[in-house]
């Protein structure tokens, strides 16, 4: 599937890229007085007494941060730290502060925490104002020792103590701001105000981070929860379909499982699936992602549909939570303990 010609036009410094150039550079400056109005405390920031770990994207378009966010649950939870999860939740229909739970429907939720709820079983909380969603989140569950924030590196109004940049293999594109590039802000300008890691999901880094590994589990999941073991479709013609940032991406993870992809149907990324979308699958396996799956295993199928979800795996580096570990440590020493909680 060929990008759409914009995505196409953030790759490289082109004749759009230069047309939109100007607009870029107003966008530049929009950014850094916003910047510097919540420095100023012209617009009001809000700190909470539990460290806050921001996870989120300088690239417009996703890059694989909401995987890490749910690494980043199991870590710390093997630490013997309660998480709890904050995001906007985007798409999602009404605008209450609402927690996230099994039975929650996904258009209430969002599709990203629906996903990390079930897949973590922590707590989740989504609200426009993500302060909000904290709020509720330390009121409901006040042990919670670390909240991780899905998303908002931008959003200024929620003070951080660990912000963590994710990137693709996209790398910085053509290095220059919406609309004539990707970035949502100037880099390197951004890595030196308070960004404290960058984690790259992809297989080719393009500038100095932390790396991690990525690739397909072993394994499809049912809608009743039961497994089939990839190795059992190989052979057979199969359907992908993904409304995720990069469809691509799955569909060339599958192929390289060596499973043999008859048809493969790209979906914006959070796209609301209807039944219209599935009618040209009738009668077929298709294969999907845990992304998605949170959404087409909850709506009526139009026709007997044998759909599997495929769960990635996802492990940054070490040395990534080792510094993470590190930033973490002064700001856990000074939390009280509930009595017989040890941290390790």
């Amino acid at each position: 599937m060929k990008p759409p010609l914009l995505l196409q036009a953030w790759l490289k410094r082109g004749w759009l890229a230069r047309l939109l150039w100007p607009l870029a550079k107003i966008h530049g400056i929009a950014v850094r007085l916003r910047r510097a109005l919540y420095r100023i405390g012209l617009l009001r920031s809000e700190r909470f007494k539990v460290p806050v770990i921001v996870v989120g994207n300088i690239v417009a378009g996703g890059a694989g941060k909401t995987p890490l966010v749910m690494a980043l649950v199991h870590h710390l939870r093997s630490r013997g730290l309660a998480v709890g999860v904050v995001s906007r939740g985007y798409g999602r229909s009404g605008q209450a502060c609402l927690e996230v739970k099994p039975d929650t429907p996904v258009h209430q939720s969002g599709d990203e925490p629906a996903l990390i709820q079930r897949s973590t079983g922590a707590p989740v909380f989504v609200a426009p104002k993500r302060a909000d969603a904290i709020r509720a989140l330390l009121l409901a569950y006040p042990s919670t020792a670390v909240v991780v924030c899905d998303d908002g590196l931008q959003h200024y109004a929620l003070q951080r103590d660990v912000e963590i940049a994710v990137f693709d293999d996209r790398g910085l594109g053509n290095g220059w701001l919406l609309p004539a590039g990707p970035l949502r802000e100037p880099w390197p300008e951004r890595r030196l105000q308070g960004l404290d890691l960058v984690l790259h999901t992809g297989q080719k880094p393009a500038f100095e981070g932390f790396t991690s590994s990525r690739q397909l589990a072993d394994h499809a999941v049912a809608a009743n929860g039961s497994r089939v073991a990839l190795t059992t479709l190989r052979g057979r013609p199969l359907t992908a379909l993904a409304g995720i940032a990069n469809p691509d991406a799955f569909f060339t993870m599958l192929r390289a499982y060596g499973l043999t992809l008859e048809k493969t149907i790209a979906f914006p990324d959070h796209h609301h699936f209807e039944a219209h979308d599935l009618a040209a699958c009738a009668g077929q396996t298709v294969l999907c992602t845990e992304k998605d799956a949170v959404k087409l295993f909850s709506m009526p199928m139009p026709a007997p549909l044998n759909i599997l979800a495929v769960p990635l795996a996802f492990l940054p580096e070490p040395a990534f939570f080792a510094a993470l570990d590190a930033l973490l440590a002064p700001l856990i020493s000074q939390l009280p303990l509930p009595h017989g909680h040890q941290i390790t």
